[in-house]
């Protein structure tokens, strides 16, 4: 391969990561996203009221109860609801967005637990929001890996970023990789979008220069042959770098990896980088 034809390759390379960090820094900082969350609210089956939200919340065998004062209204599926309103039982990792003026009123469960999370644009933490750290783009990080899948999908439970609370996933197989002549493994969950992969991991790098409790890597689907694709140049940090806010899910043990991975983002400004 010419000089030419190296620089060029990598020139694509580096502006395929921009894209998808641009990308990736917009859906976090979108006038809803993370960032604009201003609370985590637990439900049981005693009415609560909470600053940053309409209406008295509570939760029980029904699901997700609302009962909104008079003059109080939510905008649900495009609907204008007020009084009391049932949302149901949500699903684990499900949810509904609820629209209250400007804000977003994001009601979900987590770990087994209903939550509600209201989401507002002026939230100092996305105001003042200015990008995250990362590091340079390297083609080394860009690994082939061979995607063995389990006989059956086994019942992973992991902790969380909130201390008590777990999250079970059913994990459809393992990646095994060669790395900086170490061999390697990460169990596999499911990710966004049909047959493609997500792996949560921790490194030598974690607390280090990376946020120290996970990064999460989304893979595309295996090809015919069981390859995937592992660039660590995509390894992204999840909610929890950034807000206490959050619920994300922890690596399973064998996730946490004993080589540095100097690739990806890292930790937030917010968390003192």
């Amino acid at each position: 391969m010419t000089t030419e034809a190296t620089t060029t390759d990598l020139r694509a390379f580096t502006e395929d990561w921009l894209e998808w960090y641009r990308a990736h820094e917009a859906r976090l900082a979108a006038p809803h996203g993370f960032l604009s969350i201003t609370g985590l609210h637990w439900l049981d089956d005693h009415p609560q009221r909470f600053p940053d939200a309409p209406g008295t919340w509570h939760t029980g065998g029904e699901g997700v109860v609302v009962h909104l004062d008079e003059g109080e209204e939510l905008l649900v599926d495009g609907v204008q609801v007020r009084g009391e309103h049932h949302f149901g039982v949500l699903p684990e990792r499900g949810g509904v967005d609820a629209v209250w003026g400007d804000a977003v009123i994001e009601i979900a469960k987590r770990g087994g637990h209903d939550i509600v999370r209201p989401r507002h644009p002026d939230a100092p933490l996305r105001t003042a929001f200015t990008g995250t750290p990362a590091y340079a783009p390297d083609p080394r990080w860009a690994v082939t890996g061979h995607y063995i899948p389990f006989d059956v999908p086994r019942p992973t439970t992991v902790g969380a970023a909130v201390e008590g609370l777990e999250h079970v996933y059913d994990a459809p197989g393992r990646i095994e990789f060669e790395l900086d002549g170490h061999v390697l493994s990460l169990t596999a969950f499911p990710g966004a979008g049909e047959g493609r992969l997500m792996v949560l991991f921790t490194d030598a790098t974690s607390g280090v220069t990376t946020y120290a409790a996970n990064r999460a890597l989304t893979i595309d689907p295996p090809a015919p042959d069981s390859t995937v694709l592992l660039d660590f140049n995509r390894a992204a940090n999840l909610p929890c770098a950034y807000t206490d806010l959050a619920t994300c899910p922890l690596p399973p043990t064998e996730n946490r990896l004993p080589v540095a991975i100097e690739a990806g983002e890292k930790i937030p400004r917010e968390r003192g980088a």
